[in-house]
């Protein structure tokens, strides 16, 4: 959410970001809130005035009493009387008025970075860099689940009969190899200076609709029918509610974190899920990192986060390159962000596996996270990443380390999570 005093002094530079986001449907949006702000900002002005005139009146009845003028005290009781019936009406219509702002000013789209390419979908996302080199073996490499089927590593049957489609159980080296990739990258973490954090899998509605857009939430979200609870649809979710109304001293900045979580996502408007892949599913594990850090940091954290992901991969033989975001493919609380793309050896073409981004002030300025300097008070700026993400990743690992004879390499950086096996058989 953008900061209402900006758009009320910015409008057109709010319009052309909601052209460069090819959302202009939303345009008159921006004239109607600068109306009803100024509505609002009306009531308010006077119901001060009201505020500030009956704080006077009543000091005057006290002395009127006190110098046994009773009638004249009567008289302005009277007065006093009729202004609260009027403050208490315009209170009203200011609180209304400013629900209607904070209604319309969530679903207009935060101001992009002038990084971003200006695009309508992720068919104009760029790629910005390769890591590791891309190959194609001379031999077939079978679907992801053929190999897991393979080493009895995966039944999608007993699941569809337990669950529906869209969830699995993996068994055995499968079942341990998700695990170690999941241990792997949360020490990976730790070892450049994240606090590790197991985060609560449910969270209040207050905090969906600070953390993410309306539409993503419909997408994404699952309701807890009966209760003002969602199950995360990813923990930095609930990672960055952890700072919800707090006021952080700029000393103790940035908040870095990293988070273990299950994830559970709807997948609304996902085409169906695949009933023999794994990729697009309704649960699933990850591993996470947010930052919350001062505005003129949240850059140079953004290129920090999308290298730790390349690092792991390229740590476990994956090549990947970077893709940024293009204006239309960003949701709307994000200044900028960048996918980060597995190598599929099978389809030869890269697969995403991972988001950095970027999300300025806004979620700070929806869930109120404040910092508090020698200056005065400011929002954090919040940013996340996926560290890793099973089973997408199990899919970039076992393309790129299957051998000709159908066993799977075990990259020596993974192997004390394996119990020192070298090769899966």
């Amino acid at each position: 959410m953008i900061d209402i005093k900006f758009l009320r002094e910015n409008p057109e530079a709010v319009k052309e970001n909601i052209r460069k986001k090819f959302q202009d449907n939303k345009l008159p949006l921006v004239d109607e809130v600068i109306e009803l702000d100024k509505k609002s900002r009306e009531a308010k002005g006077k119901a001060d005035m009201l505020r500030a005139n009956r704080n006077k009146l009543s000091k005057q009845i006290g002395a009127l009493y006190g110098q046994g003028k009773k009638e004249e005290a009567e008289q302005l009781k009277v007065q006093v009387q009729a202004q609260g019936e009027e403050l208490e009406s315009l209170e009203a219509q200011e609180a209304e008025l400013s629900e209607k702002v904070t209604k319309i000013m969530m679903v207009i789209p935060n101001i992009i970075d002038s990084q971003v390419p200006i695009g309508k979908d992720d068919s104009q996302n760029v790629e910005v860099e390769r890591f590791g080199e891309p190959i194609v073996p001379d031999y077939e490499i079978p679907y992801h689940t053929e190999i897991m089927e393979k080493f009895d590593g995966i039944d999608l049957d007993s699941a569809r009969k337990v669950a529906g489609n869209g969830f699995y159980y993996l068994m055995g080296d499968i079942a341990r190899l998700h695990s170690a990739v999941i241990s792997y990258a949360r020490d990976f973490m730790i070892n450049r200076g994240f606090t590790y954090c197991v985060p609560p899998f449910m969270i209040r509605s207050n905090v969906v609709t600070g953390v993410m857009s309306f539409a993503e939430m419909d997408a994404m979200m699952y309701k807890i029918e009966g209760e003002d609870l969602y199950l995360i649809g990813t923990s930095e979710h609930s990672m960055i509610g952890k700072f919800i109304d707090t006021m952080i001293n700029e000393n103790e900045l940035p908040k870095t974190l990293t988070s273990y979580s299950p994830c559970f996502r709807k997948e609304k408007g996902a085409h169906g899920i695949e009933e023999r892949g794994v990729y697009r599913i309704h649960q699933f594990e990850k591993q996470e990192m947010i930052v919350v850090c001062k505005p003129e940091e949240s850059k140079m954290w953004f290129d920090k986060l999308w290298q730790n992901t390349v690092d792991l991969f390229r740590s476990l033989d994956i090549p990947v390159r970077t893709l940024e975001c293009c204006s239309g493919d960003l949701a709307d609380l994000k200044v900028r962000s960048i996918d980060v793309e597995a190598w599929s050896p099978r389809q030869k073409k890269y697969f995403e596996v991972g988001s950095c981004s970027n999300l300025g002030d806004a979620q700070a300025r929806r869930l109120k996270i404040r910092v508090k300097s020698k200056d005065g008070k400011y929002f954090a700026h919040t940013l996340n990443n996926t560290v890793v993400a099973p089973p997408r990743m199990l899919i970039a690992f076992l393309e790129n380390n299957l051998n000709a004879d159908g066993t799977v390499n075990i990259p020596e950086a993974l192997r004390p999570y394996m119990g020192g096996q070298e090769v899966i058989k």
